[in-house]
């Protein structure tokens, strides 16, 4: 499984250090590197790749703001010599975030996620799990499992039937989009529930087939019109 990615830094240092440790994988293949944004952002409309070492402090357009143009696509490892963007890189579920100057023992730790995380989208289809950031780990959860999701401030935990909830640092508009649409709902600011996991539906309640109840909130009333009891 041969991993495609480009490295992104205004400092020649950096994307040197890049190179050398990717020189050490056999299935890591730097396709192209930038020392701008705004150059890349151009060309990797046209030429895809599975991976982008992302530099945060840059001129012009920094590695935050290309992350969000890039959207879902390739995986994202930020690196940066300012821990304050830590929150702003996991909030856009990157893959790790490297603190420079990193050594090869932590460039070889992100690469294992990669590793792991692109073995895992082979092995199921992308719409039967979803992949989030938990304690520093990528964890795949299938999708049966979830019981419901519910907002915790900055954080998402997820209630698992089978084990103990997951929590990770992403936005419920954010685990939304990764969510297949007629699968779950979102009937709440602060609650997700898989479709097929409600029972019934009374007086602006979610009565969910695991016993738990729960609100629906006034932006959500459609689920109510929509939710059909079988």
């Amino acid at each position: 499984m041969e991993i495609k990615f480009i490295a992104i830094d205004d400092e020649p240092p950096a994307l040197a250090i890049i190179n050398k440790y990717a020189g050490q994988y056999k299935d890591l293949r730097l396709v192209k590197t930038f020392d701008d944004a705004i150059t890349a952002a151009t060309w990797l409309r046209h030429y895809p790749v599975d991976l982008i070492f992302l530099d945060i402090q840059m001129p012009d357009l920094n590695g935050i703001e290309l992350a969000r143009i890039i959207g879902k696509g390739p995986k994202i490892i930020f690196t940066t010599a300012y821990k304050q963007y830590a929150y702003d890189g996991f909030e856009l579920n990157a893959v790790d975030y490297l603190l420079k100057p990193f050594s090869m023992e932590r460039f070889e730790k992100a690469i294992e996620k990669v590793f792991a995380l692109s073995s895992q989208q082979q092995e199921l289809p992308a719409e039967n799990y979803l992949v989030v950031h938990s304690s520093y780990q990528v964890v795949r959860i299938r999708l049966d499992r979830i019981r419901y999701i519910e907002s915790r401030k900055d954080y998402l935990q997820i209630h698992l039937h089978d084990g103990p909830p997951v929590w990770t640092l992403m936005t419920m508009k954010k685990v939304v989009e990764c969510l297949p649409a007629e699968q779950f709902s979102r009937i709440h600011r602060s609650y997700v529930v898989p479709v097929n996991g409600v029972r019934s539906v009374s007086n602006r309640r979610v009565k969910l087939n695991c016993g738990i109840i729960l609100p629906v909130g006034d932006s959500y009333h459609e689920f109510l019109k929509a939710w059909k009891q079988p």
